[in-house]
């Protein structure tokens, strides 16, 4: 297949990639940052920098939106596209339908509307294993829809249907289990930190609560912690300290331990 990519991040710098590695060409790369595009074009075949987003003369069978959620609308108002072409966008929480109620407005040529969803979290240093990556797929009609799974089970071997609604359940799940998990994590190290403590000694920790969690049907039959075995004279200590050192912690500290508590509460 070929692809061109709106947006050069993290998402569309592992998926261009892998796209590639699996057999596909990348046309073109289309970046608000034209260094962005520079440097990810350096890394493929024969892909070219688009230097705006007109892609009426592209030869592209899919032009994937690899951007913000944010940028959706501005970039589906000034995008010009070959008639026909699929055009799928790579985000977890922005619905199908938003997707072609933009197109039919903005759109003077039939498109073909779809999304391609990786679920996971991308970043350009870090390497991945393609295979192992989960992709949701939803399509406005049967062709794009068989194209996009197509594409996806090139390079992984979890690929699903799922619709907006789905689709917007899981990525909420995700800022709970990536993004606030690992915002946690950095609390964690700051406040190490500020005692001179180095974060490694969390870390054999960190790995045996990841694991015990993913080994387990229900993470919360593994809870464990002042807050699950009601140990409130600990909390209290815990969250006086926080409170002169950040006011801010002490509140995720406090909102953690109540919804810990009521939880377990019963149990």
């Amino acid at each position: 297949m070929k692809i061109s990519f709106i947006g050069a991040g993290n998402v569309a710098w592992h998926l261009a990639q892998a796209f590639e590695a699996a057999g596909h060409l990348i046309c073109e790369v289309y970046s608000r940052d034209p260094q962005h595009a520079r440097q990810l074009t350096s890394l493929l075949y024969d892909a070219a920098i688009q230097p705006d987003l007109n892609f009426s003369e592209s030869v592209a069978d899919l032009i994937l939106i690899a951007a913000s959620d944010d940028a959706l609308e501005s970039i589906i108002e000034r995008v010009v596209l070959p008639a026909n072409v699929m055009l799928a966008n790579a985000s977890g929480s922005r619905s199908l339908a938003d997707l072609q109620h933009l197109v039919e407005v903005h759109s003077d040529v039939p498109v073909r509307t779809g999304v391609l969803y990786p679920l996971q979290t991308f970043t350009k240093e870090v390497s991945l294993d393609y295979s192992e990556i989960p992709f949701c797929i939803e399509a406005t009609d049967d062709e794009t829809e068989a194209s996009l799974i197509k594409l996806a089970q090139t390079v992984s071997s979890c690929v699903q249907l799922g619709d907006s609604e789905e689709r917007r359940n899981l990525h909420i799940a995700a800022v709970f289990a990536c993004n606030f998990t690992n915002h946690l994590l950095s609390i964690a190290h700051d406040l190490l930190e500020l005692e001179k403590l180095s974060f490694d000694l969390l870390k054999p920790l960190i790995r045996e609560t990841t694991h015990k969690a993913l080994q387990s049907k229900d993470p919360a039959t593994m809870q464990t912690g002042p807050a699950r075995r009601s140990d409130w004279a600990t909390t209290s200590r815990h969250l006086e300290y926080l409170q002169e050192l950040n006011p801010e912690w002490a509140a995720i500290y406090r909102l953690m331990t109540e919804d810990i508590r009521e939880r377990h509460f019963e149990e």
